[in-house]
């Protein structure tokens, strides 16, 4: 049977949301646009969708604006029908009905994600506690205890206590063999990083051994560490180690996937840091193409560390590429459309209007109230007496009648500031709402089934 998608809408949006369904063309669903009769969408309550839309509706789905503060739940529940909340804007409408109306299902995955505490040594016991609910709370699986070299670590058994008695996974990672049964004993669970001639370093107790190649080794070197384990009856992480660039980036890789023809059931883990930390490149971008590949060749281990002012948000970044990886992979599609928390500086569909469709509403315009928005020709800025076009903030300073206003000079200033930020960048800007960035600075979840607060100009 084939569906039918009713759009509810208001008086200002319901044209530009039926030329971008009619510009759909042919689609696996009929649709309808009802205006609820108000004048922005998002102003829409329960109580006027209650009163206003007929309960005998024929329709499989009703669409719900996305800033609409109602519940979805409480109107499917009502109606007997599902309700669905939309994208926030029209112009992601037709990505959005392109995966069944519904936002693309994110939290699976199949990659462990082991956090290193580099300066472990150096911290005190509450200090690695803190560090450790901050990596688990950004999405680390595993705690990893990062050892220092010749730096004495006299509490490391504590630590692996205190942490394993929190519920933590715990890895021990130091090139001190002495450390490293130290910590097994402990009680870790992995332990980086061992060669195929110290796999007795984890003897009698519950670690698993993370091996790297024995000094000129190579993969075969690794290949024996695995028939190794296998004889004794362990579970191995092999890591062919991926080399920073121009230092055997290429040839590492290449490594990883000859490892993983040889042995394509084996557990296999890489450590991002030679990329992520040595690399002068936003690492929500290196995350991605890293992640890609532990995806194609089953990587699902990796270890990350975050100690360059420029990857303090890499733990998350990985977090979500790991979900954005495995919902493509089983949709047998690209890693496009199932969010934007990596695209952290320039935005794949920045523009919610064009120029003509803003020049359009503000020719409608009947109040002195200001709107901004961001078009391919710059900054908008509007009301009924005027509309004036920039590309910054200052230059459109003399327009502005609000000299005796401080408090909405102060609104206005924030406001253009951020609409010149969006427009230089290929960002998205919404009035009122904050940009976004990804990853590199979340912001905190709102409550989409109520309104929102009044802004701070508002405010008494």
């Amino acid at each position: 049977m084939t569906e039918r998608f009713v759009f509810l809408t208001g008086h200002l949006a319901r044209t530009r949301l039926r030329r971008t369904l009619e510009g759909m063309g042919e689609t696996g669903f009929t649709w309808e646009v009802i205006d609820i009769g108000v004048q922005v969408a998002a102003l829409m309550t329960e109580p006027i969708i209650l009163r206003r839309l007929p309960r005998t509706l024929a329709a499989t789905r009703v669409i719900l604006p996305g800033r609409a503060g109602v519940d979805p739940a409480r109107l499917t529940e009502a109606f007997g029908l599902p309700f669905t909340r939309g994208p926030d804007e029209i112009v992601d409408l037709p990505r959005f009905l392109g995966r069944g109306a519904a936002p693309p299902d994110l939290s699976r995955h199949d990659v462990r994600i082991f956090a290193e505490i580099v300066d472990a040594p150096t911290l005190s016991m509450d200090a690695l506690r803190a560090r450790a609910h901050a990596l688990r709370e950004h999405g680390a699986d595993v705690i990893d205890i990062g050892c220092k070299p010749g730096l004495p670590f006299p509490h490391l058994e504590q630590t692996v206590a205190m942490l394993r008695d929190d519920g933590f996974s715990v890895s021990v990672d130091s090139g001190d063999l002495a450390e490293l049964r130290r910590g097994a004993v402990a009680g870790a669970d992995f332990l980086l990083s061992l060669t195929e001639h110290s796999l007795d370093v984890a003897a009698g107790t519950q670690a698993i051994p993370i091996v790297v190649p024995a000094p000129d080794g190579g993969i075969d070197s690794l290949i024996r560490a695995a028939d190794a384990a296998r004889a004794r009856a362990i579970p191995v992480l092999l890591d062919p180690i991926l080399e920073p660039i121009h230092f055997g980036f290429t040839a590492s890789l290449q490594r990883y996937a000859a490892l993983r023809a040889r042995l394509p059931d084996a557990g296999i883990l890489m450590g991002t840091g030679n990329l992520t930390e040595l690399t002068d490149a936003d690492s929500s971008g290196v995350t991605a193409i890293l992640m890609g590949i532990c995806s194609e060749l089953a990587i699902r281990n990796v270890l990350v560390v975050q100690v360059s002012p420029h990857t303090s948000r890499t733990v998350e970044e990985h977090d979500f590429a790991r979900r954005l990886m495995y919902a493509a992979r089983a949709d047998g599609d690209l890693p496009r459309g199932y969010g934007d928390a990596l695209l952290q500086i320039h935005d794949r569909a920045p523009l919610v209007q064009s120029a003509a469709e803003i020049a359009a509403l503000a020719a409608g315009v009947r109040d002195a109230n200001y709107r901004i928005a961001v078009a391919e020709d710059g900054i908008h800025l509007y009301n009924a007496r005027m509309h004036e076009i920039g590309r910054d903030a200052m230059s459109l300073f003399p327009a502005l009648d609000i000299a005796a206003d401080a408090p909405h000079a102060f609104y206005l200033g924030t406001e253009l500031m951020k609409a010149e930020i969006a427009f230089a960048l290929g960002k998205r800007y919404v009035q009122d709402e904050a940009l976004e960035w990804g990853c590199a600075a979340p912001r905190a979840a709102r409550d989409k089934t109520r309104l929102a607060e009044a802004g701070p100009t508002k405010r008494p």
